[in-house]
């Protein structure tokens, strides 16, 4: 099984992102959603976004935001794809693949077989499905380092692209690839020292350790 491709999300500074480029993560993560203490505002996206251009793939993450919201953010990072935390349609996924001229990626919030089932919606409009841990109603809807059974996506497999997040660190990441065989596994807090903080070193480790599952 080859290797997954790594993705580092909530880069928001030079440092975090120039340590996501020396690990050889195929992408990073910027979040453009206010109430995440990994939130990037439009000037310092524009200077990640160059910084980045040409060393790494620049994913956006963004929740129910409107078309203004992700066209500033598009245009002020120079992004490569566009990804939806939020309670977004298969009809809003398409909407923004539309209008963006990007790929977009759906997260899929997963504590059941149930929810698994529910992502077969976005078949067809999303470019890829990323597989993250429910949160608690009312709180971030993802990088809370929470995790779920991987053994809900047996039956998964490949019916659309997609990834794994939730709870991933250097310490899990090995396993988690080899019992889903997912083929991109996605980071946030499992690579911070504290909320919004990367840690160098902890994201080597975790690259290093996706690259031996």
């Amino acid at each position: 099984m080859p290797a997954p491709r790594i993705k580092i999300c909530g880069v928001n500074s030079a440092g975090a992102l120039d340590a996501v480029i020396a690990a050889r993560a195929e992408y990073c993560g910027f979040v453009f959603f206010e109430r995440s203490p990994r939130h990037l505002a439009l000037p310092e996206a524009q200077r990640l976004g160059a910084r980045a251009a040409g060393h790494v793939t620049k994913v956006g993450l963004f929740v129910d935001a409107d078309d203004a919201t992700i066209a500033n953010a598009v245009a002020a990072g120079a992004l490569d794809a566009v990804q939806l935390h939020g309670e977004e349609s298969p009809e809003r996924v398409a909407l923004v693949k539309a209008q963006t001229g990007l790929p977009v990626w759906k997260a899929v919030p997963i504590a059941s077989t149930a929810d698994v089932e529910r992502a077969a919606r976005y078949i067809g409009s999303a470019d890829l499905v990323l597989f993250d841990a429910k949160t608690p109603k009312g709180t971030l809807p993802g990088g809370m380092g929470l995790s779920f059974d991987w053994s809900l996506l047996a039956g998964w497999k490949n019916r659309v692209p997609w990834g794994l997040a939730g709870g991933l660190s250097p310490t899990n990441v090995a396993e988690a690839a080899r019992l889903t065989g997912a083929p991109l596994v996605d980071t946030s807090s499992g690579v911070e020292s504290a909320p919004g903080i990367k840690d160098a070193d902890k994201i080597a480790a975790f690259c290093k350790a996706a690259r031996c599952a």
